[in-house]
């Protein structure tokens, strides 16, 4: 009995070790849980960032990040740090020019005085909320740019793996 002990404690052990060598050895791969903090700056400032907030988490290969950074993210391991740039085409794309609309200023809430550069939110229609920016003021309408306010835009990332299940 006392050399079976013995055994399992010494097979448990290699297990442990095993599993340790594999979580080890995850890289982020298609169907990967990740974790991840990271920065995103576009022309040298910060736009958004996981500091003093969790890591942000997705499961690689479902499509919820944009392509340029899911593409950087695979094929790294825990710990590991990486920088690079998002060009817009694996981003948000280029600007569209015929997602620019003009709509009447009375379709405004009463208390909004658009100024060209301001950002409205509007909702698509699943009622989700989007920005949009305001290009042109005219007397009776308002020009809306209906373009992701980053397309065009290359992105930078500064990003590190927190955890791969």
């Amino acid at each position: 009995m006392k050399n079976l002990c013995a055994v399992v404690m010494v097979l448990c052990s290699c297990l442990i070790g095993v599993s340790r060598i594999h979580a080890a050895d995850a890289v982020v791969k298609d169907g990967s849980k990740v974790a991840f903090d990271y920065t995103m700056s576009v022309d040298g400032q910060v736009l958004d960032s996981s500091e003093g907030k969790k890591p942000l988490e997705y499961t690689h290969g479902e499509g919820k990040l944009i392509p340029g950074l899911s593409k950087n993210l695979a094929g790294m391991k825990v710990g590991e740090e990486k920088s690079f740039l998002v060009k817009p085409e694996d981003a948000y794309g280029q600007p569209n020019p015929q997602a620019y609309q003009e709509v009447p200023r009375a379709s405004l809430p009463a208390e909004i005085k658009p100024e060209v550069g301001m950002f409205l939110e509007a909702n698509d229609k699943e009622g989700r909320a989007f920005p949009v920016r305001v290009s042109e003021v005219k007397d009776n309408t308002v020009v809306m740019d209906f373009n992701h306010p980053l397309s065009g835009k290359t992105l930078a990332f500064k990003v590190k793996v927190t955890s791969i299940k």
